[in-house]
């Protein structure tokens, strides 16, 4: 099937860039709405990923790739829900799906066709899953995921990446925001907590640095009597879509073959990048897969697979090891959206987002260039990053002292979201979504350039 034309979501004219700030007045509805959720939320917000001072704009609606808040002001969203919109906003079909399943029931305590049909698709396009568990979000996936590869090898112990995001769960926070007073030797990180978390998360997480294969390798091998996974994601947004060095998961999926411990492939984020994921991009067959975002059509979901021998810990059919409930998992509503979002990704649609997305990433460099800007400009396929530094960024540690030295980044975003772009609170990061154009990727860029001059960066 093919991908709807961008025009059947897209107004005549592009939103006005200098006059969408009415957010930030005293008297606008989004300041009152701040101020009713500083009295019953902590900081006046529900997720620390879209909350930046004072505030946002409070949204009303979205259609195709835009945005209208509570003021009537119009945006075009490079965010897409922290990547999990890839056809963007209220697309036609799935919200048919959606409305035609909804008039049928939202959750019955019961299978249906939709979670089979969903699961069937996922199984036939991600090499190495042969089945699955659907849930209700990246985290529950990826605890899904640790707690089968416990089972499966009957070994404590995990291995992530320093710096890596994976949700929420204790031991994926493990050395998440790490510093310099505490981190310990580049080639050897120490394993942190993270306030809340249980202290003997720490001792049972295994750290690795991001890029340096021998390092990685070494750890593996002196754990893997109790090792029983490593983590990954094949471009990690907590690192700013710094890119794996040429061969670095290669060696990293060889150092577990070696060792005999599980890899863990998080596509949480990343398998909005191909059809067969971003693993398959560097021809890496992972033992389990997480998934979440974009198989949801725009509903929570999480979804974690791999190969039958692992996954059987669940089946309760043989010998179950492990117990895997969930009120929600792979309730209806979620599974009719994700399965007609997902069968709308064709090879050719994931093949225009990434012309698209080349090009985004050609011109922000060209724009850089040109303003003399000492900047990186990072990203594959449908996502983005640039960086406002010269300083080589090639894993967390170096990004850490780059984020530090950059609180121009909040500046930023409110002065896009004034030129009519909402890209990510936290600096310059964004996706695309399907009904995006030329247009669209050339309204980011001349937003760029006025916002740094704006804000008088070089």
């Amino acid at each position: 099937m093919t991908v709807p034309s961008p025009s059947t979501s897209v107004p005549d004219e592009a939103p006005t860039r200098t006059t969408t700030a009415r957010y930030r007045d005293s008297s606008s509805r989004a300041s009152a709405l701040y101020e009713r959720a500083r009295r019953v939320m902590p900081g006046g917000n529900t997720r620390h990923s879209i909350a930046t001072t004072p505030h946002g704009p409070y949204m009303v609606r979205g259609v195709g790739c835009r945005l209208f808040d509570e003021e009537g002001e119009e945006r075009i969203d490079f965010l897409n829900n922290y990547t999990s919109l890839i056809h963007g906003h209220a697309h036609p079909d799935v919200v048919a799906a959606v409305e035609e399943q909804v008039r049928r029931g939202t959750a019955f305590g019961a299978p249906t066709a939709l979670d089979v049909g969903l699961a069937e698709l996922l199984v036939d396009r991600i090499p190495g899953v042969e089945s699955l568990r659907f849930c209700n979000s990246g985290t529950e996936a990826l605890l899904i995921a640790i707690k089968s590869a416990r089972a499966f090898t009957g070994r404590p112990k995990i291995a992530k990446i320093e710096g890596a995001y994976h949700g929420v769960y204790d031991f994926a926070q493990v050395s998440e925001r790490a510093g310099p007073e505490d981190w310990g030797d580049a080639d050897r990180p120490e394993s942190v907590g993270e306030a809340g978390c249980s202290p003997s998360a720490v001792s049972e997480v295994v750290v690795l640095p991001w890029n340096e294969p021998e390092a990685c390798a070494r750890l593996i091998d002196e754990h893997r009597e109790e090792l029983a996974a490593v983590v990954v994601d094949a471009l990690p947004g907590a690192l700013g879509l710094i890119p794996p060095a040429p061969g670095f998961l290669e060696r990293l999926r060889a150092a577990t073959e070696r060792a005999d411990v599980l890899m863990i492939a998080d596509e949480v984020l990343t398998f909005r990048l191909g059809y067969h994921g971003a693993f398959a991009r560097h021809e890496v067959v992972p033992d389990l897969t997480c998934l979440g975002k974009v198989i949801g059509g725009g509903f929570p979901v999480g979804a974690a697979g791999g190969r039958s021998d692992i996954m059987d810990v669940f089946d309760h059919t043989k010998k179950m090891k492990v117990s895997h409930g969930g009120t929600y998992s792979g309730n209806p509503v979620t599974m009719a959206a994700g399965l007609a979002a997902m069968e709308r990704m064709t090879p050719k649609a994931y093949d225009r987002l990434e012309e698209l997305g080349d090009r985004l990433r050609h011109e922000l460099r060209e724009l850089f260039r040109r303003r003399n800007t000492p900047a990186q400009v990072f990203g594959s396929g449908s996502l983005f990053s640039a960086h406002l530094t010269a300083e080589p960024l090639t894993d967390y540690r170096a990004l850490h002292r780059h984020t530090l030295d950059v609180p121009i980044y909040t500046a930023l975003c409110h002065a896009m979201l004034e030129r009519g772009i909402l890209m990510s609170y936290r600096g310059i990061f964004g996706c695309l979504s399907t009904p995006m154009t030329d247009v669209e990727v050339d309204a980011f860029v001349a937003a760029l350039d006025d916002s740094l001059t704006a804000l008088d960066l070089a």
